[in-house]
């Protein structure tokens, strides 16, 4: 049994639709209500006290991008009264179907970011490094579902070229997940599955210089139906002249596109983020010889060739599994927007539980204003940094709203070359910006230390300080979201202000 999320359309809770319950949960010792992270439990605790039980599923630490469910958390969410993700494409796309098949029917399930908006919540796109001298390729899909948990494959069906492609994702810890190989010819496992509205970055290899043409046929699976979605051929120039290719075409040698699925249309879009739509057959796809790598030792990367082989290859950029909208969904950087998050599970639990109104709007507004008190003290302690040393290098890309809020600049974060070690060319470029902003300090999150070990070695050759940021998980020393925010604003204060 599917369950979509639930969405508040207005101001209030009152398009929410519920089974009526009024009760106080299966358990006897509150309302049941499951979440997915621990931030989310922390704000369900505060405004539903001793009226409800809340049960998080990503344990304590736990990255939800990455986080995989297992059978008990099956069961945990099929006993909720009341269920929350952040959704905005932050969980795992795995982690948002659990809870759609088995929230029990009738039970509110909602996504607090998308309905944030509402309550006072600011809202930004997510912004990437696209720092890179070739295109950062990947696939996008666009367009309604009927469910949240529908999924979109993108199958390789044909392909000419004089060698072999391969197209595959580098996981946080250098290992490859391969989704096309043309090497042991096309079959029904070339294909690489998307939740709706998201994209993801993968990487592209080819063994020889010449013209490839990759065809791709999509489907959708959404509420137990599979249909088509389209069908387009892709042209890439390896190691040749991409203008010859094809007199005319636009070539993408650079900047950020997707291969993107349009539900709405049925087919596909190249979609550019400089040049904005483009139709498959007017593109060529530039991979320069500037491209080649060496195939990495070990027999995971075996499909490529021989260990040290050259291969050409399009690089993910991002290292690790990073599917994602684009819309960035850490919106509780900004305390404003948590004020708006705890505003929605206020309502959304009056809806459940009328006879606790009292309780749940004390607790509410006693809250918020701990939130003024803890804006302000973030505002103040950001402001104690000097302008132009308010730069933020980070391992994640999870601090956009921190810096829009309180007046801090992204000035990067880590994008190695994934096929197993960055490249000289990409760490002398982190070198380059550390040391032409004269960066204080860099910050990297504790749950994500594959990602930190660039960063910090290139931190210490320059002398600049490794400080910490905490951003999807809660810390351990300080296991709530004001402890959070504190020392964040804390660490960012010690580390970038003052005299060092």
């Amino acid at each position: 049994m599917r369950r979509t999320p639930t969405i508040l359309t207005g101001a209030t809770a009152a398009a929410l639709l519920l089974t009526g319950c009024t009760g106080t949960g299966g358990t006897g010792d509150g309302i049941d209500v499951v979440v997915t992270t621990e931030l989310i439990k922390n704000w369900t605790d505060i405004v539903g006290g001793d009226r409800v039980t809340v049960d998080t599923v990503v344990p304590p630490g736990g990255d939800p991008h990455s986080y995989e469910p297992s059978p008990n958390d099956a069961a945990k969410v099929a006993r909720a009264e009341l269920a929350f993700t952040n959704h905005l494409l932050l969980e795992d796309h795995p982690l948002i179907k659990l809870f759609d098949a088995n929230v029990p029917d009738g039970v509110p399930n909602l996504s607090l970011a998308e309905n944030a908006e509402p309550y006072g919540a600011k809202l930004m796109p997510l912004v990437e490094n696209i720092s890179l001298d070739t295109v950062w390729l990947g696939f996008g899909v666009r367009g309604e579902t009927e469910t949240r948990s529908a999924e979109i494959g993108v199958r390789l069906t044909e392909f000419t070229g004089p060698g072999q492609a391969a197209m595959f994702l580098t996981d946080a810890f250098g290992q490859p997940e391969i989704y096309w190989d043309t090497a042991d010819g096309l079959a029904e496992n070339d294909v690489i599955t998307l939740p709706p509205n998201a994209h993801t970055h993968v990487n592209w290899a080819f063994t020889e210089p010449g013209v490839y043409t990759l065809t791709a046929a999509a489907t959708l699976t959404d509420n137990g139906a599979t249909t088509d979605a389209g069908t387009a051929t892709f042209t890439y120039a390896v190691g040749v002249n991409p203008r010859e290719v094809r007199p005319g075409a636009t070539v993408l040698d650079g900047g950020h596109a997707d291969l993107t699925v349009d539900l709405a249309t049925g087919g596909f879009t190249v979609r550019d983020d400089d040049r904005g739509e483009l139709a498959p057959d007017t593109v060529v796809i530039d991979v320069p010889t500037k491209a080649i790598e060496a195939v990495p030792e070990g027999e995971p990367f075996a499909f490529l060739g021989p260990a040290g082989e050259e291969v050409y290859q399009l690089p993910q950029a991002v290292l690790g599994k990073h599917v994602h909208g684009e819309i960035d969904p850490h919106l509780w950087q900004d305390v404003a927007n948590a004020k708006a998050y705890v505003q929605v599970i206020a309502a959304a639990l009056i809806e459940l539980d009328p006879d606790g109104r009292d309780t749940y709007e004390a607790n509410r507004d006693a809250y918020l204003a701990e939130l003024d008190d803890l804006d302000a003290e973030v505002a103040a302690a950001i402001a104690t940094i000097p302008e132009a040393d308010r730069q933020l290098i980070t391992t994640h890309d999870a601090f956009g709203y921190l810096a829009d809020a309180y007046g801090m600049q992204i000035a990067g974060f880590v994008v190695p070359n994934p096929a197993a070690e960055p490249s000289a060319k990409q760490v002398e470029a982190l070198t380059e910006t550390i040391a032409d902003l004269q960066v204080r300090a860099v910050f990297v999150e504790p749950n994500l230390h594959a990602r930190a070990s660039v960063l910090r070695q290139v931190a210490e050759d320059q002398g600049v300080q490794v400080c910490t940021l905490h951003g999807d998980a809660l810390p351990q020393d300080a296991p709530t979201y004001i402890d959070m925010m504190r020392q964040n604003a804390s660490e960012l204060s010690r580390c970038l202000g003052g005299d060092q």
